[in-house]
């Protein structure tokens, strides 16, 4: 995988990152996304694919991206599919901060240190090309107000920002709640990205904790053929 386009993971935190504040919204639901966001990356490179619920490893082939290949060794030693709310519920400890130190590094935020009360360290993250920003939301902006299908990376995007709750991040307000209905509908264009929002969904509603051995239906608008396609589709890079 080159690295002339950013990755699901990078633009989701992009999203989140509050460009007055430099703290990320949703915190903590946003680490869930960002291994959800993981795993549809991986998809489109044509690594894994959905089996059910499951994720199954098709080309463990690395991608070239070291986080992303770290996700995949993970996924390729568990020898079997793995349930999509399992994985996402996993211990993702420093997941958010891995991101953003490779965010400062490649030069899209710079990191502001700073303190709290006076005396504990804080580190703030502002945007420095304002540009990529309004890139990335303009293409979900073009997806909710044209009608016109988007392409599956935007889908995928669209679906994980609503499934980790910044919907009301990037539109706030009575003003912005036609368009938050429209962002959680662009689910369905993607069924990957389907599939792993709905699993965010679950691990943040304890419904993996509930049900260990429930098998969950596809998310609507996900056909019953779409795992065998897509795993047909990926063996096949």
């Amino acid at each position: 995988m080159g690295r002339s386009r950013r990755t699901i993971p990078e633009e989701l935190l992009l999203l989140a990152l509050d460009p007055t504040t430099g703290t990320t919204a949703q915190p903590q639901s946003l680490d869930l996304g960002l291994a959800g966001a993981q795993l549809v990356e991986l998809a489109l490179a044509g690594r894994i694919a959905p089996d059910g619920d499951r994720i199954a490893v098709v080309l463990p082939r690395p991608t070239g991206d070291p986080t992303l290949d770290s996700a995949l060794e993970l996924l390729r030693r568990r020898g079997s599919p793995v349930r999509a709310v399992h994985w996402i519920g996993g211990p993702r400890l420093g997941l958010r901060q891995t991101y953003l130190s490779h965010l400062e590094r490649c030069g899209m935020v710079h990191a502001v240190a700073g303190q709290m009360c006076g005396v504990l360290p804080t580190t703030r993250y502002q945007a420095v090309d304002s540009d990529i920003s309004r890139e990335i939301r303009a293409r979900l902006d073009s997806a909710i107000r044209t009608g016109v299908p988007p392409d599956p990376r935007t889908a995928a995007l669209a679906a994980l920002a609503h499934a980790v709750g910044l919907g009301k991040h990037l539109y706030p307000g009575n003003e912005g709640r036609s368009c938050r209905s429209r962002l959680r509908d662009l689910i369905r264009h993607d069924p990957m990205g389907g599939l792993v929002a709905h699993a965010v969904m679950d691990v943040q509603n304890g419904v993996a904790a509930r049900r260990p051995q429930a098998v969950r239906s596809a998310p609507a608008g996900i056909p019953a053929q779409t795992r065998h396609s897509a795993m047909a589709r990926a063996a096949a890079h």
